[in-house]
């Protein structure tokens, strides 16, 4: 009888030991389970752009012609003025008269005829004033269409060239851009400052434009069409190579693939190889991400 409790209770422990070790075996795997890491990313749907690179500068805003008025008379005073300064003339209209009498000598008036058409846009003398042939008494300028000068660095006239366009942006009208295209280049660059000098019209022309504004100018010197463009802090450096990190929807894992860099415009970076359209690239949460890490995608801008 004292055996067969023996052998009883012996089997009792082995299965009582038998399940506390499968027990363990449950924990350690459900342990390993757990201790997987998933990274929550930001991801970014690469597809073709448009990615324009520019120079950026400043410059003032004039009327694309000046035509000075001069007296036809050899001397005499102003007796007489028939416009001011914002109005419109048309040639041969006679904007002023001057007298040009002498003492004991009596002339009729000599009529000061406007050379063009166009606005007035300066006339700083009053009447009395002494005026002669020489003598510019005012400015017609053609309102209607306007031109930017300014002045490139020597560094970068080889991506200056006639005909690119531009965007204008002023204090006036913010959040507005205004069309232009470079007309004029210099033939040869100023010595003392070493500045090429440029010349850039407002076309289609806009009326709320006036001479004398100051015009913050992007010259496009360079247009890569139909490119892949990322954010430029998405690309990692690891062991002197540039990747970024592109996600499997099928596994949500990522793999490294190494990428080459063309132009960068602010935070843009053109990437020439390494991504394909359609792909899902990391662009926040990548910096711990190795090959094969799984990701939970919190969005996918586009």
């Amino acid at each position: 009888m004292k055996n067969t409790k023996l052998v009883a209770f012996a089997c009792g422990a082995l299965v009582i030991t038998a399940g506390f070790s499968g027990c363990k075996k449950k924990a350690a795997s459900a342990a390993e389970e757990k201790t997987e890491t998933v990274f929550a990313v930001n991801a970014y749907k690469a597809v073709p752009r448009t990615l324009d690179n520019y120079l950026e500068f400043g410059g003032n805003v004039q009327t694309a012609s000046s035509v000075d008025i001069f007296p036809d008379v050899q001397s005499g005073k102003l007796s007489k003025i028939n416009v001011k300064v914002g109005d419109k003339v048309r040639k041969d209209q006679v904007v002023a008269e001057v007298d040009a009498s002498r003492a004991g000598m009596d002339y009729k008036n000599s009529p000061i005829k406007a050379p063009v058409d166009g606005t007035i846009t300066s006339f700083p003398y009053t009447l009395g004033t002494t005026v002669a042939a020489s003598m510019s008494i005012g400015k017609i300028s053609s309102t209607g269409t306007l031109e930017i000068k300014t002045n490139v660095a020597e560094r970068f006239i080889s991506r200056v060239s006639l005909n690119q366009r531009a965007e204008l942006t002023f204090d006036a009208f913010p959040g507005e851009k205004f069309p232009a295209r470079l007309v004029e280049i210099d033939p040869v660059l100023d010595s003392s400052s070493r500045t090429l000098g440029i010349k850039l019209l407002q076309t289609p022309s806009d009326s709320r434009l006036r001479a004398g504004m100051y015009a913050r100018i992007k010259l496009v010197t360079d247009t890569k069409k139909n490119t892949i463009v990322i954010p430029n802090n998405v690309i990692l450096t690891r062991n002197d190579e540039d990747i970024v990190y592109i996600i499997d929807p099928q596994t949500n894992t990522v793999k490294a693939s190494p990428v080459k860099k063309g132009i960068r415009v602010d935070d843009k970076q053109e990437v020439e190889m390494g991504i394909t359209p359609g792909d899902l690239v990391v662009i926040k949460g990548q910096a711990l991400l190795s090959d094969g890490a799984k990701v939970n995608i919190i969005s996918v801008i586009e």
